[in-house]
């Protein structure tokens, strides 16, 4: 605000009025007004208006210092309307009104600062909320604002405060309702694609190696890393798992995790496995493009050290949780073959491994946290060997990539708000959202709007609903509680029922404290309504109710949202096939054009 300005100059600023000449005495100070303009959506008048600023030039230089000002009169403009003051009081006084005048203001200035040329993203960051479809966004917002103590609704999650979001429409080229594997595979390289491939177009036959030859695509990364920017991939999944798997490999089938997944066909057919294929990845990458020489991925973290390990209780690590951790049924351990390929990268495989990198001397790094999957965020406590959180993850992997001047490209996924929902969990999922959301900030933080684009969107959505009528700030994780009541409202059957649900999958289980969303499958299908009378279903072992039973909740084809800040980020707007998110990339930091360059040389 002005009353805070260093110095208002008297020519550029305002105009001055001199009410008293100078005299012989010292103490005999000119006085000065400054009138300033106050813009339509300011603090002060959120329609506009003026700022009167008198005092004295105690210093004699001609200008008003904020020291000097004695006296200032704040004069708001009414509302555009043919409406009288009166008649707009309770417009121009309410809350709602006033906030979205500021939003105005404030989106205008978001738009102005928006770059919005080609090329100019340094850095790109794209983040994966696996599963995390409209609904599940809107109940981990008043989750979290909950959590804060605030009723909920009107909280947002830091990728709400982007000012660019639009549409991605989710389905695969032969399914309505979208896997993984397509819908990443269309956002990394800009081809939708069919059900449970990767990395491949839709020429492709599931499951039949010898269809792979010739129908590989080049993702984001790959250009990336020809164009010699640093990269880098972090999930709370298997690293091998179907999304991160999308940014690097080229499978007929995301099932192919390790070789012991692979059919003998596949195998002899030369087709190599997903795990392979990641610490591969820099051989491969100068395998298909003759002449280009890359240095690698510089940061993996992510779960599914079983991929990596052989079948074999001597490579089973600290915290293996089965008697035989790897499941390779090759002999080969890709752990060593990483450290052998990257003598100065360091594997990590525990919270303090994670703790200890340096961020600023380590080249590469590889970290596997988990036999399987990582930990839900809720669960992460109870690792064996400890292991980090997305947000830890994300701002490590930034501090390592930044150390390359031409800049980075990163794809963060939140993996385990998927599984969550396919165990018919909420709790899992919103706070897993959450702690996405916490990534994000970091991300934002860490990096500057003019030269990084960030992308926030999710592969899918799941049959993930918010229902009922609740009254504001009632519990999201609660029982539904009508406006002006107290007690839960009855359905038909005269029992209470939870605002949020699932029109599918395993049901109701109240497993109390259990903060592992999957102990729900060990057992099935739960059939019908159960009265919740006595049931805490806010606790994290509350599975909420499904209409359909089955032994899994399923994925659903709405489109989802993408949030957008940075170089490029105009372009996220309305509603897109899911591909054109490459695209958004591409355009934002030259991929294919300069990569297109570096080929031709």
């Amino acid at each position: 605000m002005a009353a805070n300005m260093k110095k208002l100059n008297l020519l550029s600023l305002a105009v001055v009025v001199a009410l008293t000449g100078c005299s012989d005495d010292d103490k005999d100070y000119k006085s000065l007004i400054v009138n300033n303009t106050l813009p339509v959506g300011s603090e002060q008048c959120v329609n506009g208006g003026t700022e009167k600023l008198e005092g004295e030039d105690t210093n004699r230089n001609g200008e008003l210092d904020a020291d000097e000002v004695l006296t200032t009169t704040v004069t708001c403009n009414d509302p555009a309307s043919s409406l009288t003051p009166q008649q707009l009081v309770n417009l121009s006084t309410n809350q709602w009104f006033k906030d979205a005048k500021v939003k105005m203001a404030t989106s205008q200035d978001n738009i102005e600062k928006i770059v919005k040329e080609s090329g100019k993203a340094k850095n790109i960051i794209l983040f994966v909320g696996d599963g995390m479809g409209v609904s599940t966004v809107t109940a981990a917002r008043i989750l979290a604002g909950q959590l804060e103590g605030k009723m909920g609704e009107e909280h947002l999650l830091s990728f709400d405060t982007m000012p660019f979001s639009g549409f991605s429409k989710t389905y695969n080229v032969d399914a309505q309702t979208p896997d993984s594997a397509g819908t990443m595979t269309a956002m990394a390289s800009g081809v939708k694609t069919d059900v449970g491939v990767i990395g491949v177009d839709e020429d492709i036959e599931r499951g039949d190696c010898s269809t792979v030859a010739g129908n590989e695509l080049v993702t984001a990364t790959e250009l990336a890393e020809i164009n010699g920017l640093a990269t880098g991939i972090v999930s709370t999944a298997r690293i091998t798992h179907a999304t991160p798997a999308a940014t690097y490999a080229k499978s007929a089938d995301r099932n192919w995790e390790d070789v012991s997944d692979m059919p003998e066909d596949a195998v002899t057919g030369g087709c190599e496995d997903i795990a392979s294929q990641l610490v591969n990845f820099e051989a491969n990458l100068e395998a298909r493009f003759a002449g280009v020489d890359v240095d690698g991925l510089e940061v993996v973290m992510g779960g599914g050290r079983r991929h990596f390990l052989p079948k074999d209780a001597a490579f089973n690590s600290s915290d293996a949780m089965s008697a035989v951790e790897g499941d390779r049924t090759d002999e080969r351990d890709l752990t060593a073959e990483w450290q052998a390929k990257y003598p100065e990268g360091q594997y990590v495989m525990d919270q303090a491994g994670f703790n200890n990198l340096d961020t600023e001397s380590v080249s590469q790094v590889f970290g596997l946290f988990n036999e399987s999957h990582m930990q839900y965020e809720a669960d992460r406590a109870n690792d064996i060997a400890g292991e980090p959180s997305l947000s830890e993850m994300t701002s490590k992997a930034i501090d390592v990539l930044d150390n390359n001047d031409k800049g980075f490209f990163l794809t963060v996924e939140s993996g385990r708000i998927d599984h969550a929902h396919h165990a018919g969990n909420a709790y899992n999922a919103l706070n897993d959202t959450i702690e996405l959301s916490k990534a994000v900030q970091v991300a934002m933080d860490k990096t500057s709007i003019e030269d990084t684009l960030i992308i926030v969107t999710a592969d899918h959505s799941h049959v993930f609903t918010i229902a009922g009528y609740p009254k504001r700030g009632n519990p999201i994780l609660g029982k539904v509680v009508a406006v002006g009541k107290t007690e839960p409202s009855m359905a038909a059957d005269g029992m209470p029922y939870t605002t949020v649900g699932y029109t599918n999958g395993l049901g109701y289980r109240d497993l109390g404290d259990e903060t592992n969303a999957d102990a729900s499958y060990l057992e099935g299908p739960a059939v019908g309504r159960f009265d919740l009378t006595s049931v805490d279903t806010m606790s994290p072992g509350f599975h909420q109710e499904a209409t359909v039973p089955l032994g899994s909740e399923t994925h659903a084809g709405e489109d989802v949202g993408v949030y957008a800040i940075g170089p490029g980020a105009h372009l996220v707007t309305g509603t897109n096939e899911q591909s054109f998110l490459f695209h958004v990339m591409d355009y934002a930091g030259d991929l294919v054009k300069n990569a297109d360059a570096k080929l031709a040389k």
